[in-house]
């Protein structure tokens, strides 16, 4: 009978690709060159192939081996797997989903950039979220499902599917939410055009479920230049005489007055961050915070301690997302004048929760009494 593996495995003198592939060419061959299959160092070969594992104890009973489905155990050996003390699995789980993009190093820099400054930043309110959780005893996880930016494709192939991603997005959302059996409650953090409206139809399909959105909040304007959303034009206003090179090249480069957040102006992202408060579905003046602030961090921990609490509490998304609330939307629409996007935006969210869908004859009544000239 053959013994199980040693715990150290000498591959130094294992072929490389490269001399068992001589049939190989062009770029195929290229893939197996020996400056992309051999390290300059021996000591990578050495590969450890068991370890102790975690210690402790799963905080298991007769009853959870007899009648609790087997992922409900084998969770737990995920959970402590990651780095969870056994002893702390006792708690309720919370999910935070969002739509963070890019890859930063501690202090700020990129390692790899994102599509956009909407979601550069908001891992750090998935990060505030989570010790809130924490601090409240329960367990948090965390999902992702990143999101393009329109204006980054505009005039491009790539905005045919932005309205397609968003749709895609949710069911993405939904389904993370579902693929964490035990979750008490969901809480969705999302900024700009695609993303935000994505996950509040996510969280709109969770119904039966506490769900709460934090959105993603905003950029900072130049102290002297143009917003993100003017320096879109540049390429027009240059073909015009309206700009010179040297203006529209500096203008172009520090539009974004800080690293993250969404576009400083009323577009579709800052106008489903007040729709997401006129829902009910966030906390009161969590929209447009500036990204990376006290104050934006601050809301990422209340509404990780407001979602506890509304569990606690059996109050569901349903509970919350009515078709009052989608009437109440529809005049903060109307009275502050946002992006017309969100004529499709709050219509599909409506859908999502399963409530009545606006109709064309809804919004001419409720912009008509909004009027206020």
């Amino acid at each position: 009978m053959r013994s199980h593996l040693v715990s150290k495995v000498d591959c130094c003198n294992a072929p490389a690709y490269g001399n068992i592939a001589q049939s190989e060419t062009g770029s195929s061959r290229m893939l197996h060159d020996e400056k992309f299959s051999r390290s300059p160092s021996n000591d990578i070969y050495r590969i450890v192939t068991r370890q102790a594992g975690p210690p402790g104890n799963l905080p298991l009973t007769p009853e959870l081996l007899l009648n609790s489905p087997s992922g409900d155990i084998f969770g737990m050996t995920q959970n402590v797997g990651m780095g969870w003390k056994a002893s702390e699995l006792g708690g309720k789980q919370f999910l935070i989903l969002s739509t963070q993009g890019g890859l930063r190093a501690t202090d700020g820099t990129p390692i790899a950039l994102g599509y956009h400054t909407g979601h550069w930043e908001i891992g750090l309110l998935v990060q505030a979220a989570a010790e809130e959780f924490r601090r409240l005893k329960t367990i948090p996880f965390a999902g992702f499902c990143s999101d393009p930016c329109d204006g980054r494709t505009q005039g491009t192939t790539g905005m045919l599917d932005s309205l397609p991603y968003r749709n895609d997005a949710a069911i993405v959302f939904r389904r993370l939410a579902r693929s964490l059996p035990l979750r008490a409650g969901v809480l969705g953090i999302a900024t700009c055009d695609k993303g935000l409206p994505a996950m509040m139809m996510a969280i709109a399909g969770l119904r039966e479920l506490s769900g709460i959105v934090v959105p993603g909040g905003v950029t900072l304007p130049p102290t002297n230049g143009e917003d993100a959303g003017t320096v879109q034009t540049l390429g027009t206003r240059f073909a015009h005489g309206l700009v010179t090179l040297s203006e529209a090249s500096e203008l172009g480069c520090r539009a974004c007055g800080s690293p993250g957040g969404g576009c400083q102006f009323l577009g579709t992202a800052a106008t489903s961050q007040v729709v997401s408060e006129a829902l009910g579905l966030s906390l009161p003046h969590s929209a447009l915070a500036p990204s990376g602030q006290p104050v934006w961090l601050e809301m990422g921990r209340r509404s990780a301690a407001a979602l506890v609490e509304l569990a606690e509490g059996g109050i569901k998304t349903r509970d919350i997302l009515t078709e009052g609330s989608i009437r109440n939307a529809m005049v903060v629409h109307a009275a502050f004048g946002g992006s017309t996007n969100l004529l499709l935006h709050i219509p599909a969210i409506a859908h999502a929760a399963g409530l009545r869908v606006p109709t064309v004859e809804d919004w001419i009544g409720i912009i008509a009494a909004c009027r206020v000239w």
